[in-house]
């Protein structure tokens, strides 16, 4: 058996064990779930909350923006609180007071220690003791916590409305007065707050854990890191040293690649350009635009962490709240990102196929203006959620989902679905009578084409929640189309794309690159599947996936440690000859993604992913940390590179503005490292530090991050922030240069 079958063998198990232990997790999700109570009920069987008021509640919380204001299990925006961990310390202490007051006619922090400790005890023998009755789904609370619901009620319906007292405080948090309308609107928002709460402290029938693990970290109820957040922590780090000692091992055991001569001349001058490789000029518009807008709402959600009510005294957060500017800002990475692969995909087809198959021309342009129409038409309908403008049924269609990078409505999720099909339609077509010439590339093609359908399939997973799905499931799904489909399937797509690159230039063998493809495909599978868990470990979920998480999102780490080389062999390709010099940046970008890999996918991705981390640090900025050197770092730093390759390949023969390339390349990412280790770092362990000694609500409070340094270490990611805009406006400027300046003869 040859060393290809044997990859290909490889590929197939781990994608099919993966899977499998994916998909009856899942099924254990379903079962586990924290429960939505048909009615919650006091002593009295007074009814305080129904079935029908918590989950238009969690509607409601989606239409203003959901993970876009705050967080809810950590999950979400940075600049106003977690509501979970905030209602429950807020209850807590609430609670603790009236006990004290009626036991010592003292206020709680005026108690002995002694005294204290008893007070608590009594606290969580009231909120850790899961009273839900499965028989008839109804959930009974004690006299106590229904007076604290009153006055948490009226304190978050302050808050999201009108009352004057809360005007500062709306201001710390970004969030604009009247965010909630309608009183009836408020009421079954703070029924699913309570219930979201509830989830974080019950402990799960037969366990001394509560449904979330005991997330939020809260002494004074309870919820404290168990003694699984270590050992799976200490596992996972002992399985990272071994792995990574096998990966070396095996990579200096199988040696150097193999050496052979490289073209005199560029193969692409003798490739032939067909009519739907021109066409891919006006994507490469979009993408350019898209940039600069996502940069630009960038750095208004930005500023809103500093001045809650505006930007540079001028009042905004009232026609382009936080809210809207942060969905934008994600989303438009999304669009941009896979704008950028996709026309590089719509690139290469043709050209691996020598011409185009009949409407591949119209097929390509009807994407495109499909594309435009998701774009607007999705951005437009989440301003008209978050403002209020729908009811909850047309908010699920066509406003705001709620759920990050996930936010466009339903129904510009069916339109983009329906996008990557066809899409994947226009990939296949030109494709198919190469692969029936069986040539050398056959198997390169082959994965080429599975990344393609995993694209364009994987998708759909987004489609699996309906409008009222319980949380714990509804992030189950969100996270195969965040992990899976961005983090795991446009990876597979990227490896082969740059692998088809380098073999038409020339710089690589066939067989090498197909080797090298499925080895890499395999590595990053066997962790980045079931590393998918790590994102569910306080979500609700059973015990056993925070174990499954934390091994095999350990496993994700391991390829990075070779990365180097990976960068230093590009580096060696864009010094190899004459004419490849004209690939110089494009190259360039490739190596920046090697950094970048290591740096924000590696170190920052493995700070956050042990469960023990994990639990002090959800929800605080060494997420965006992550987020932003990883996601712009890598894949963006990816698209940005493949739109220079097809760029180079489109215009051949027109010489580059090299300063403005070098400008383009080291301002982005000069700014991308200032922004993150002037500010989100610093942020991000201050936060860490208040969270492990005070617990997640005063880490993510007002308290904290409105004191003068914090607002210092926030002003302080301007400074990267404007070197890094620069960059991209002028990317955008010399895309626009290039494609519409007279070409030279």
């Amino acid at each position: 058996m040859n060393k290809e079958k044997k990859l290909w063998i490889g590929f197939a198990l781990v994608m099919s064990i993966s899977f499998s232990v994916l998909g009856y997790y899942g099924y254990e999700i379903y079962q586990e779930a924290p429960p939505i109570p048909t009615e919650i009920v006091g002593p009295n069987n007074t009814v305080i909350f129904t079935a029908e008021e918590i989950k238009d509640g969690q509607n409601v919380w989606q239409s203003m923006g959901g993970q876009e204001v705050g967080t809810i299990w950590g999950h979400g925006a940075y600049v106003a609180p977690d509501w979970t961990a905030d209602w429950l310390h807020r209850e807590a202490v609430f609670i603790l007071d009236k006990l004290s007051e009626k036991e010592y006619s003292k206020t709680f922090a005026e108690l002995t220690k002694e005294q204290q400790a008893t007070m608590k005890i009594r606290l969580q023998n009231d909120v850790r003791k899961n009273t839900y009755d499965s028989s008839t789904g109804i959930i009974t609370i004690s006299q106590n916590r229904i007076e604290a619901i009153a006055y948490l009620s009226k304190y978050y319906e302050g808050l999201f409305m009108d009352d004057p007292k809360f005007e500062t405080l709306r201001h710390n948090y970004a969030i604009p007065k009247m965010s909630i309308k309608d009183p009836e609107r408020m009421h079954k928002m703070n029924a699913f707050f309570f219930w979201a709460t509830w989830a974080t402290v019950t402990e799960r029938p037969n366990q001394k854990i509560s449904y979330t693990h005991n997330w939020p970290s809260d002494e004074l109820v309870g919820n404290v890191a168990t003694k699984d957040l270590l050992v799976w922590s200490g596992v996972s780090i002992i399985l990272l040293l071994f792995c990574i000692g096998v990966l070396i091992f095996y990579h200096v055991r199988s040696g150097e690649d193999e050496h052979f001569e490289i073209p005199v001349q560029d193969p692409l001058l003798k490739q032939g350009m067909t009519p739907s490789m021109f066409r891919i000029k006006k994507y490469l518009w979009v993408v350019s635009l898209l940039i600069v807008l996502q940069v630009v709402m960038g750095v208004i959600t930005a500023h809103y962490g500093v001045e809650g009510n505006g930007f540079f005294g001028i009042p905004i957060d009232q026609i382009l709240p936080y809210a809207v500017t942060r969905t934008w800002h994600t989303q438009l990475a999304i669009f941009w990102i896979a704008t950028a692969w996709l026309a590089t995909g719509l690139y290469i087809a043709p050209a691996v196929a020598g011409k185009d198959p009949k409407f591949q021309t119209f097929g390509v342009d009807f994407l495109f203006y499909a594309l435009i129409l998701i774009v607007l038409g999705s951005m437009a309908g989440q301003w008209f959620g978050v403002m209020q403008k729908l009811n909850l049924v047309e908010n699920f269609w066509f406003g705001h989902q709620g759920y990050e990078y996930v936010d466009l409505g339903r129904f510009w999720q069916i339109f983009l679905l329906v996008g990557l099909f066809l899409w994947l339609a226009l990939m296949v077509r030109p494709l198919l009578p190469v692969l029936k010439k069986k040539t050398g590339e056959r198997n390169l093609i082959i994965m080429f084409l599975i990344s393609c359908t995993a694209i364009a399939t994987f998708y759909a997973a987004g489609l699996m929640w309906g409008r009222q799905t319980n949380l714990a499931i509804a992030e189950y799904w969100r996270w195969w189309v965040v992990h899976l489909w961005v983090e795991g399937f446009f990876e597979v797509f990227a490896t082969v794309v740059i692998a088809f690159l380098f073999v038409r230039l020339g710089l690589l063998k066939t067989k090498t690159a197909t080797l090298n493809v499925i080895f890499s495909t395999i590595i990053f599978m066997s962790g980045g599947i079931l590393g998918t868990f790590h994102h569910l470990y306080f979500s609700g979920t059973p015990t056993a996936v925070m174990a499954l998480g934390a091994t095999f999102s350990a496993l994700e780490i391991v390829p990075l440690v070779l990365i180097g080389y990976e960068a230093y062999h590009n580096y060696k390709l864009s010094k190899s000859t004459q004419w490849i010099k004209d690939y110089k940046w494009p190259i360039y970008f490739m190596i920046a993604v090697a950094f970048w890999n290591f740096l924000g996918a590696g170190v920052f991705g493995f700070i956050i992913n042990p469960p023990i981390a994990l639990y002090y640090v959800q929800g605080l900025n060494t997420t965006p940390l992550h987020g932003h050197t990883a996601l712009f770092g890598v894949y963006g730093m990816l698209g940005i590179g493949l739109m220079l390759f097809v760029l180079r390949s489109l215009y051949r023969h027109e010489i580059w503005n090299e300063k403005a390339m070098k400008f383009i390349f080291w301002s982005t990412n000069i700014g991308l490292l200032a922004m993150a280790l002037l500010s989100l770092l610093p942020v991000g362990i201050w936060q860490a530090i208040e969270s492990i000694e005070h617990g997640m609500w005063y880490a993510r409070s007002a308290e904290l991050m409105q004191q003068p340094a914090m607002i210092t270490l926030k002003w302080l990611r301007a400074i990267g922030d404007t070197i890094f805009g620069f960059g991209v406006l002028a990317l955008c400027w010399f895309v626009f240069d290039l494609t519409l300046r007279k070409k030279s003869k």
